[in-house]
């Protein structure tokens, strides 16, 4: 049953939306995927949970657009990690996505707290 539970709560992210938030993420710093996932995480107020399936073909498709940038480096633990940073490209496109988004929750908080129009009904 908790299974069940989990899943309905998930929220799956549209690939475009993942994008975007990986690349707002990146704005704050350079990061390697599991500090990606927990910003992701602790900003949401727990609600994002992005899995490690998703997480690095967003990063690897981000990188060949040129939207990204990696190297390896050492974590605070002494491991090692590839860490991706947001470049110029990445930033202007970050930009155009955030645009878009917020285009799209006014048309969608329009239509579920407004009232048809022309309908008589």
């Amino acid at each position: 049953m908790i299974g069940r539970n989990r899943y309905k709560n998930r929220v799956e992210l549209l690939q475009g939306t993942l994008d975007m938030l990986i690349l707002r993420t990146l704005q704050w710093g350079p990061q390697h995927g599991y500090g990606i996932v927990q910003a992701l995480r602790v900003n949401s107020g727990e609600v994002l949970q992005v899995e490690t399936g998703s997480l690095y073909p967003a990063l690897h498709r981000l990188e060949r657009q040129g939207w990204v940038r990696a190297e390896w480096k050492q974590t605070d633990s002494n491991q090692r990690a590839k860490y991706y940073r947001i470049t110029a490209a990445g930033k202007k496109q970050l930009t155009t996505d955030r645009t878009r988004w917020e285009q799209m929750v006014a048309a969608v908080a329009a239509i579920m707290h407004g009232e048809p129009e022309g309908n008589d009904a």
